[in-house]
């Protein structure tokens, strides 16, 4: 009797055991993850270069409204500029096919919230790094090098910072680094915000604005449009593009950063910059 009770315990505390085991992979406690292989993070292949090879399709967020950078043919539909032709060297590098790209609309208010929410894979979209966004975005390395200046009639007296003087209105779009940067170098001026480039230029044209101020490499583009306006040659801030990714993916911000350096070696980003600025960059 006394070792069929032994008997009958052991083999009690061996079922105890199994079970316990069994539960205990149920909840994760084992080395298999979601995805079924053993040691593999669950978030692996879902950071934003396994989505647009998955997807084949690279979709940028891009401005529609700046000459030289993004700018859209209401004849033809199409969306040409610096920041385009950027975005087409990163479809070719990741996908093998430069036209496997979608193009997405932003503006300087709506550009991080469409990429914070998963609407596009990055912006390419003359966004200025600063410290305050790197908080909510990753940044490539600088692809292109701006600064602030002011797009004024031909005739018009203001030619830089120092001629801004109480009373005037200076025109820019909403959610720019440009309105920040104005109201801190010229406090006196009122500043009027406009949903884009595009709208703030129909205003300065209208006579709303005594200047329209963003990076000078925007401002040409608009000056290039329309003859009777001239860009002020001083440039009161430095203003380094970058190309926004989603935080914390460093595989995709890597393979950026590879493909502008490649770019700058081989003479590629060279050909760009000239097509669309009319001039080299500086060394």
């Amino acid at each position: 009797m006394k070792a069929n009770k032994l008997w009958k315990k052991v083999a009690g505390m061996g079922l105890v055991l199994m079970l316990s085991a069994t539960a205990l992979a149920g909840c994760g406690g084992g080395s298999t993850t979601e995805g079924g292989a053993k040691g593999t993070p669950a978030a692996a292949g879902t950071g934003t270069l396994a989505k647009i090879k998955e997807r084949d399709k690279f979709v940028v967020g891009v401005k529609y409204d700046l000459n030289l950078f993004g700018l859209k043919d209401p004849a033809t539909g199409n969306v040409e500029g610096f920041d385009i032709d950027i975005a087409k060297a990163i479809a070719k590098k990741v996908l093998g096919d430069e036209n496997k790209i979608e193009l997405k609309e932003v503006t300087s208010k709506t550009r991080i919230p469409m990429l914070k929410n998963g609407e596009i894979d990055a912006i390419i979209a003359t966004m200025t790094i600063t410290e305050d966004r790197k908080k909510e975005v990753d940044f490539s390395d600088v692809y292109f090098l701006a600064g602030q200046s002011f797009l004024v009639k031909k005739d018009s007296s203001i030619n830089s910072l120092k001629d801004m003087q109480k009373g005037m209105k200076i025109v820019t779009a909403k959610g720019s680094t440009s309105a920040k940067n104005i109201r801190a170098s010229a406090p006196d001026v009122e500043v009027l915000e406009f949903e884009n480039y595009a709208e703030a230029f129909t205003a300065l044209k209208a006579g709303q604005g005594d200047a329209l101020t963003t990076d000078n490499a925007l401002l040409y583009g608009m000056a290039k449009q329309d003859p009777n306006y001239r860009v002020t040659e001083e440039t009161f801030t430095e203003e380094p593009y970058g190309i926004a990714i989603s935080k914390g993916d460093a595989e995709f911000v890597k393979t950026v950063n590879d493909l502008l350096k490649e770019m700058k070696e081989n003479g590629e980003y060279d050909k760009i910059y000239e097509k669309w600025i009319g001039t080299k960059p500086k060394k």
